[in-house]
Order: C-alpha cells, then structure tokens, then sequence
C-alpha cells in the first residue's frame, strides 16, 4: 500500500490545541498507511536555517521548517493573504499585488519543494493543501518527483477573468497542471477552472474534468465538497447542551429566541451586509422587537492588515448603532464578541439558537453551516439562513437560501425561520443532516484518496 504524505501551510502537530475536523480527517487518513505530514512549523526566524524538525507519533512522521522573518512577510503575509485571499473571493479591488512578495511565495513553494523531494518515494501518494502552496508540484516535477500529487483548494476559485487579472498570474495558477488531480469545493468552481484553461491557457478540456495545458500534460479536477466529523459534532451538541456555559446563556436570553452567527472577521464573510439586514429586520418586523437577540462571535483575524482593523471598528460600530435605535432597558438586539469560544461551548450555543445566519459574501464550503446543523436536538431542530454564495448551499437544500446583497430579503428570511413551525423546520433539517451524515469528512477524504491513487502519476 503505497505511503500518504500531507502538505499544508501548517502542520497539525500531535496534540495541538487548534486541531479541527480536517485535521482529524488527514490524520486518519495518515494513520491508515503511516505517511508523512510536512509543512511550515509556525516559527518565524531572524534568517533561514534550513534545518528540518522530526517528530514522530503512532506511525506518522511530522516534518517541519521554519521561515525567515522575510519569507513570512513575503510569501504568508503578503502573498498569500494580501494578493490571493482577495482575489479567490472575487476581490480585485482589494488585491495587494507585489513582484517581491510574489517572489516570496515562488522562493517558499521551491525550499518546501527541496525539502521534501528528498524524502519522497516514487510510490507514495502526495496531498497538497490549499492556495499557499499552488507551484508546489511544478516545483517538485522539477526535481524529479515521479509520485502521484494531488491538490484541494479550500476556498473558491473565480472567474477565469479575475484570475487573469493578477499580474504573471500563469506563474501561479498555470502551475496546478503539474498535479495529477485538482480538487474543488463546488462543481461550479470546476467549470471556472476549466474556463481559465480553455481561455487563458490555452488548454483543452476533453470532458468535464479531463483536461489538458497547453504544454499537452494531462491532468484531472473534479469536485469534492469538504464535510465534517458529523457524528463527533453531534455527540459534542448534545454533551454541551448541558453544559454550565450553555445553561447560563439559555438564562440570559430570558425567553427569548438566539440566532447566532459564528465567522472569522474577514471582508469575505459579509458581515457588515448582514448587520444591516438585522437592522433591517427589526425596522420591517417591529413586532418582533424584544423577542430575539442576535450573538456574532467574530474573532479577530489578520490584525495586522490594514483592511481588517477598518472591518472591526465598522461592525462595532454598527452593533452599537443598532442597540442605540432598539434596545430596551432589558434587552441588547445584538450581542457582538471577538473572542474565541472552544469548540464544545459553540456546538452547545448552535442546539440551542432558533436559527444560524451564515451569509458569507463567498465562501468556498463554510463548515459553520454543517455543523450548525449537526448540531440540533432532531426533535426540535433551529433553521439556517444561508448565502447562496458559500458552497454548502449546493448541498443543504434546507436552508433557507439568500442573497446577502439584499438586506430586506435577509431580514424577511429571518422574520420565515422565527415564524417557522416545528414540522418545518424538522422536514428542513432532516433532509440537511441526511446529506450531512452520508458525505462526512472521512468520505471526503477516502473519495479524494481514492480518486487520485487511480490516477496516471
């Protein structure tokens, strides 16, 4: 059985407090075969050392570097965060875009590619994870790497004409033909690939995922929709739902409806579009005043870019623009934290929340909507309200699907899941959680595995 190796930005270490659902997937997969995860350490240095980390645990081996404070600031935070965040979430008006940070980034990919490359066999299968690492195999093919490579991007991929907007962008985004198997979150993310290709490329597209560059190397995309750890999140919803935290958040709503909102605070995930439609919502619905308090947990990310400090300080004040025009001596409308809360304490806060809003500007899945979901008491299950822009709402015909440009649409989704009776909102939920339970995180990895060990390599 040929040996797994993981590449990503970051490595998941043994015992790593942040370690989520993927982490848990690749893991498995990892322990399966024994493999090798390979990846940044997280450290930042005053210059490059070279030297690699070693760690080993239950059969897989952790193999780490650490980058210069020039490489961290070219290819992290400039490159990766300032020019292709943006543009994969259809930005290109707030595109950063630098030929020495660029050069970072091709500096990175190629010192991850030397070291790597000598620790690779010709057998193994090998995973890249997501936009940091786009020339990672061109780089590897180019010191003979013959192994199998495959790629998933995590996030969205645009129209073929924002891509081309970036300056060299065939360096880039040409460079994922050296891959056996591109993966994407959506089908429609596929189409966009493919249309980048036919017309910036100069490729082909054979058939619906086989296609060809222009240099006549064949290679695979197709898509595979990211899920979660299902079970694990369901038993976590209902352990938490006793849980003292969520007991004293039951008590401070005072009978009152909670709908909640949990995102990174990034310009992606539409948060000052969604504010406006709780203000919006209590203006159209007055009689619903006093009757539910909205809690966005937004904890603060990239506070060093410039972009970001300005979304902050929108969105608080916002917030307190609206409990201004309508709260009452007894009651906040909106609850508006930057914190972080543990993963046990949010499941406990979804089961207990009458609706989530999930209303991202783009987003690649976003995995708050799923495990929203899998978090409901099935008896009583809340409503989603969700972007028809963030890819689960290919999948979770449930929701109730909005436009987050449309701040009255969303303030009378709102209004719907508040009003909604509880056959309702079961029928919605159980053709969600159907969905969610069959195509899990260890069914998305095992078809992306599956898929790429049948390729030609």
């Amino acid at each position: 059985m040929s040996r797994l190796v993981v590449v990503s930005n970051r490595v998941a270490l043994p015992g790593a407090s942040q370690n989520g659902g993927l982490a848990t997937a690749l893991d498995a997969a990892l322990r399966e075969t024994g493999g090798l995860w390979f990846g940044w350490s997280g450290k930042v240095a005053r210059a490059h050392s070279g030297e690699l980390h070693r760690q080993q645990e239950d059969g897989i081996e952790y193999l780490t570097v650490d980058l210069s404070r020039e490489d961290y600031e070219g290819y992290y935070n400039g490159f990766s965060n300032r020019t292709l965040w943006p543009l994969l979430h259809f930005r290109l008006d707030l595109v950063d875009y630098n030929a020495m940070t660029q050069a970072a980034y091709r500096g990175v990919n190629a010192l991850f590619a030397e070291k790597l490359s000598k620790e690779l066999r010709d057998d193994d299968i090998v995973w890249v994870q997501d936009y940091h690492l786009f020339p990672l195999a061109q780089e590897l093919r180019k010191r003979g790497v013959r192994a199998r490579i495959g790629f998933f991007l995590h996030v969205p991929f645009p129209s073929a004409d924002i891509v081309a907007g970036l300056p060299h962008h065939e360096k880039t985004f040409g460079a994922l033909s050296s891959y056996d198997l591109v993966g994407f979150q959506t089908e429609r993310d596929l189409e966009r690939f493919q249309d980048y290709i036919r017309l910036f490329r100069g490729g082909q597209v054979a058939a619906q995922g086989d296609l060809r560059d222009h240099d006549g190397r064949h290679f695979t995309a197709a898509a595979f929709p990211i899920g979660i750890d299902a079970g694990a999140i369901e038993t976590l919803a209902e352990t938490a739902s006793r849980s003292a935290t969520t007991k004293r958040m039951h008590a401070s709503l005072n009978g009152r409806a909670l709908a909640i909102g949990v995102d990174r605070l990034d310009y992606s995930k539409g948060l000052p579009e969604r504010f406006r439609a709780i203000e919006r919502f209590f203006e159209r619905h007055a009689d619903q005043r006093g009757k539910m308090t909205y809690l966005q947990i937004a904890p603060v990310s990239r506070g060093g870019v410039a972009s970001y400090r300005a979304l902050r300080r929108e969105l608080e004040q916002y917030a307190g623009h609206i409990n201004g025009a309508h709260a009452e001596p007894d009651w906040t409308p909106v609850r508006y934290v930057n914190r972080t809360y543990p993963h046990p304490a949010l499941t406990g806060f979804y089961r207990l929340s009458r609706m989530a809003l999930v209303t991202p500007l783009r987003d690649g899945m976003n995995l708050v909507a799923k495990e929203y979901v899998a978090s409901q008491d099935g008896n009583d299950p809340g409503a989603l309200v969700l972007s028809i822009f963030a890819g689960a709402a290919r999948e979770l015909d449930g929701a109730l699907l909005v436009n987050p440009f449309d701040s009255d649409g969303v303030a009378d989704a709102i209004a719907a899941a508040m009003a909604m009776p509880r056959e309702a909102r079961r029928e919605r939920w159980q053709s969600m959680i159907a969905r969610i339970r069959e195509y899990d995180i260890h069914a998305w990895r095992k078809d992306f595995l599956s898929r790429l060990a049948g390729t030609r390599g």
